[in-house]
Formats: structure tokens, sequence, C-alpha cells
């Protein structure tokens, strides 16, 4: 599973990279995240995380086996939550994240209160802001989790 541990190192740098170019886009552009963006920092955050516990369990089949599909849990979850910010942003215009503010709503207040630089939300969900090549950051961050989620499954997949 040498290759399968890279693979999970990758994704984990890939994950920690995407939330520090998130924090210098945030810092040079001005763009406000919004509750969305900030759960999905927590997850690449998480991710980032959960890859350095694949890698070094990954010489136990149990454990390492385990611990990447928890990895692709945590990125299936990014995959759902990024395509819910993408509909709102391309179809419910104006409207904040949820109708009614649930559990991980004020989840995020409480991180942004402690940790303000990385959890502070401020923006709205259905603004796309800054593009790249014609696609808002929430779709960029669908396309990482979709990719994260297919990497996991197949490092689950391959044999010790």
């Amino acid at each position: 599973m040498a290759s399968g541990r890279w693979l999970l190192a990758a994704i984990g740098l890939a994950a920690f990279g995407l939330v520090a170019v998130g924090l210098v886009l945030a810092r040079t552009l001005n763009l406000a995240a919004c509750p969305l963006c900030i759960l999905q920092r927590m997850l690449y955050l998480a991710l980032t995380i959960e890859s350095a516990a694949a890698f070094f369990l990954a010489r136990r089949p149990i454990a390492g086996r385990l611990s990447t599909v928890l990895m692709s849990i945590t990125a299936l979850t990014g995959a759902g939550i990024a395509a819910y910010q993408t509909w709102l942003q391309r179809f419910a215009k104006g409207v904040s994240c949820t109708a009614d503010q649930p559990w991980w709503e004020h989840f995020v207040d409480w991180a942004g209160t402690q940790y303000p630089l990385l959890f502070e939300a401020t923006g709205l969900c259905s603004e796309a802001g800054w593009k790249f090549l014609g696609l808002s950051i929430a779709e960029w961050s669908l396309i990482a989790f979709t990719t994260f989620t297919v990497a996991t499954l197949v490092a689950v997949r391959r044999k010790n």
C-alpha cells in the first residue's frame, strides 16, 4: 500500500494547500467567506489531519482502511456542501445559506469567535464573488472534494 500511502499524503497536502490559498485569496482580494465556505474549510482541515493518520496507519490493515474510509466520508460530505453552495449561487440568488439557523451555522459562528482568521463567516452563500476560469470558488471546491472522494475510494480498494 506504499503508493496508497502517498496518495493519502498528497490528498492531505492538497487539502491544506487549498486552505492556505483560500486564506490568501480572502486577504488579497478582500473576499468574505460564508458559513458554507467555512464548513468546507473545516472539512479540508479535517482531511489534512485524517490523511496524516491514514498515512501512518496504512501499514495496519484494519486501522488503515478505517481511516481512509473516514477520509472518503469527509470528502463526500465536503462535495455535498460544495454542491449545495453551487446550487445556491446558480439558482437561489440573494438568499442566505438556510432559512433558519441550523446547528452547524451556530458552530461556524462559535468557531469564528475563537479563530477569526480561519473561521469568521461574513459573506453570503449565494454570492459567487470571485471566479477563476469561469468557475466560482464553490465550484472549484466541488471539483476538489469530488477528486478527493474518488482518490480515497481508490486508496481504500488497494490491498496492503
